[in-house]
């Protein structure tokens, strides 16, 4: 079980990684340089939620972790 836990944690732990390095503040995927919209679209919006599923999931396996 131990184990199981631990391969989940590594794979959102590298997961979140990436949601949080595609998400640079100023270059979104749809964004060109005369825009001024702020609201988040199409993939933008899908990376910025999975990004906080991801730390839930991460968060969630760190706490399991520390009671088995």
């Amino acid at each position: 079980m131990q184990q199981f836990v631990q391969i989940i944690q590594s794979i959102s732990a590298i997961l979140l990684i990436i949601f949080v390095l595609l998400q640079v503040r100023g270059t979104g995927f749809s964004r060109s340089a005369n825009s001024s919209s702020f609201t988040r679209r199409g993939v933008e919006k899908l990376v910025f939620r999975l990004t906080f599923v991801i730390t839930a999931l991460f968060l969630a396996t760190s706490a399991i972790s520390l009671f088995i």
